[in-house]
């Protein structure tokens, strides 16, 4: 009869845990599957990611080159020309709606309006940065350019 208290796995699906350092009887004693001596078979002896083993590592080698500016400001960047084919006169153009219509794609950024392409249509746009040329551009088309 099978039941709860007689329940066992298949034969050879259970493997018994591999004891090592426990002499040499075992077949796992002296140095522990470890092999002999080096950095390897110490305890805590591990390298860190890039190590060479002694040799100078290649992020070492190479020459340090240019400048990340730590400050820099990172925009969703947004041409006229898009402006002009995604939206019909006289419409509302605000980043939301922009992330609704896929206009821009990342969230959290601010968006700034670049003068790429023209404006034929009077668009009321409130972003966060324009171009010099954009705003113009904007007025000049009967709209008008708000900074957030």
């Amino acid at each position: 009869m099978l039941n709860l208290s007689n329940l066992k796995p298949k034969p050879g699906a259970v493997r018994n845990r591999k004891r090592v350092g426990r002499g040499p009887g075992s077949g796992h004693g002296k140095t522990a599957g470890r092999g002999h001596k080096g950095r390897k078979s110490r305890s805590g002896g591990n390298t860190p990611p890039g190590y060479e083993g002694g040799q100078m590592p290649l992020q070492r080698r190479l020459p340090k080159r240019g400048f990340r500016n730590p400050h820099r400001k990172v925009y969703n960047e947004v041409t006229l020309r898009t402006l002009d084919a995604k939206y019909s006169a006289g419409e509302v153009v605000e980043p939301d709606n922009l992330i609704r219509r896929g206009v821009v794609k990342k969230k959290g950024l601010p968006v700034k309006i670049l003068a790429t392409g023209i404006v034929t249509k009077p668009l009321t746009v409130r972003a966060h940065a324009f171009s010099a040329n954009a705003k113009q551009l904007i007025e000049a088309a009967g709209g008008s350019a708000e900074v957030i």
